[in-house]
């Protein structure tokens, strides 16, 4: 393939053979010597062949070799030609960063962070099928939580209405369409919420570790030393069989269109159509599942720390500072060659960055920008970002949401045979606990790129300016 470095964050593929838009991939030289295969691009190369493609088909620093899209690819389609494909979001739809605040201190908590963990896991199942003891959604209930979303959990009382305003689209993203879900997803989801379940998803105690932009970082509440929390995960096994049965439905969809694809994987169906509309309305399904998981997982995190410490959640000062979404397509305006223009925005592995002003941000933060968070590895660090304008010129409001894999789960056990992750990270001041050894050795953290790479590119681009780092020192792994 041909690719030009076009600037030192940038690199272009220029159209050839079937492309219809160029590909765009946001890398310095280091972290372009690290993609040590060409399938992410190729996979890049091929979306930018799909209908109704606007601008460029585009990959975050932190891209890797995904089902369809690559992780990390973000790309927009003209609704009027263009295409909805489920390889575009992902299978855990939703997936997505939640980062909370407390009133404590790093000296106050460290020395006491076994025990804490050790609550926290017991607070939250995880794990691989892990599922809610107390509860098991009703078809109704499912309904109202595909619908409503975080707002259902926390009319349940899981959390309370402020924690609302500080969560993408207020925890919920319209045109959801619960009779676009199958009884087999609803089997697999009605008692999985509230859970973390596996691979990369996590609890994440910390601290912040280094302010970068003080002005910003003292709106979002994050002071030097101040313990906060991260939480990531998704849709669970409803989002991924809501995904699983729309790529077999799509199928016919995709030969009834006559659409040519250089990749069965990206299998999609027009955005008018009836199949379109359907996949959309049980993606919004998912979407709506994951923001009421992350926070009844909240929820459950307040009563550990609040049994833990013996004080209330308010006296501790546990406070939700943003929650965003990737593996995800969403409708939204955006300005094409000069004029304002609706779009279906695939971003997978990507996270929404918008700057300062932008109406889409919620009042809670509009005058910061939307937070980013980006989070490394259990061993090193993680940042948090404010949306930059450059995002919303150059990648339809889109940033990195991760550090990226460089290693895959099979080549990450091969390296880690015989090695205990677990007391490595412990020598590090990193306390960790999970359901199975095995996750610990698939997630170690030289399986991902340095989030600080990451970081450095994404600013050099103008996607979004980083405003702190928090350093983990607990973590909690499905």
């Amino acid at each position: 393939m041909k690719i030009e470095r076009t600037d030192d964050s940038t690199y272009t593929i220029p159209r050839q053979g079937k492309m219809r838009v160029p590909g765009v991939l946001f890398a310095d030289g280091r972290l372009y010597a690290g993609i040590d295969d060409g399938a992410c691009l190729e996979q890049l190369m091929n979306v930018a062949c799909l209908p109704g493609i606007v601008e460029a088909s585009m990959a975050m620093p932190d891209i890797h070799w995904g089902y369809g899209f690559p992780i990390g690819g973000v790309a927009a389609f003209d609704m009027e030609e263009g295409i909805v494909s489920p390889g575009g979001v992902g299978y855990d739809i939703n997936c997505g960063v939640r980062l909370l605040t407390t009133g404590l201190e790093k000296d106050e908590v460290q020395p006491r962070i076994r025990e804490l963990i050790d609550v926290l896991f017991a607070a939250i199942p995880s794990g691989l099928g892990s599922h809610h003891r107390e509860f098991r959604l009703s078809e109704k209930e499912m309904r109202a939580v595909c619908e409503r979303g975080a707002s259902w959990a926390v009319s349940k009382g899981y959390g309370d209405r402020g924690d609302l305003a500080h969560i993408e689209d207020l925890g919920c993203i319209g045109g959801a369409d619960f009779e676009a879900v199958s009884q087999r997803a609803y089997e697999r989801g009605k008692d999985q919420l509230g859970t973390l379940g596996s691979g990369n998803h996590f609890v994440e105690v910390g601290y912040v570790d280094q302010v970068i932009r003080k002005t910003q970082a003292d709106q979002l509440g994050l002071y030097p030393g101040r313990v906060v929390v991260g939480i990531h995960t998704g849709s669970r096994g409803f989002g991924y069989q809501v995904c699983s049965e729309s790529i077999e439905d799509l199928m016919p969809a995709t030969r009834k269109y006559g659409i040519s694809l250089p990749d069965k994987q990206l299998v999609c169906a027009p955005l008018k159509s009836p199949e379109g509309r359907r996949y959309l309305g049980a993606m919004a399904c998912a979407a709506n599942f994951a923001f009421a998981n992350r926070q009844m997982i909240t929820h459950f995190l307040r009563e550990g720390m609040e049994a833990f410490f013996r004080r209330s959640a308010g006296e501790l000062g546990v406070r939700v500072v943003y929650d965003v979404a990737h593996n995800i397509a969403k409708i939204e305006e955006h300005e094409v060659q000069g004029r304002r223009q609706k779009l279906c925005v695939h971003r997978k592995g990507a996270t929404r960055a918008l700057p300062p002003g932008h109406p889409l941000v919620p009042e809670s933060c509009r005058n910061v920008g939307q937070p980013v968070l980006i989070p490394g590895d259990m061993g090193r660090y993680s940042y948090v970002l404010v949306g930059a304008p450059g995002a919303l010129s150059r990648t339809f409001g889109s940033c990195a949401h991760g550090a990226g894999r460089v290693l895959g789960r099979n080549q990450a056990l091969k390296a880690t045979q015989g090695r205990r992750i677990e007391d490595e990270l412990s020598r590090q001041g990193v306390y960790v606990r999970a359901a199975g050894r095995t996750t610990l050795r698939e997630e170690f953290p030289q399986a991902y790129k340095d989030v600080a790479d990451v970081v450095r590119v994404v600013e050099k681009a103008g996607l979004a300016l980083p405003i702190a780092r928090l350093k983990p020192i607990g973590v909690i792994k499905g």
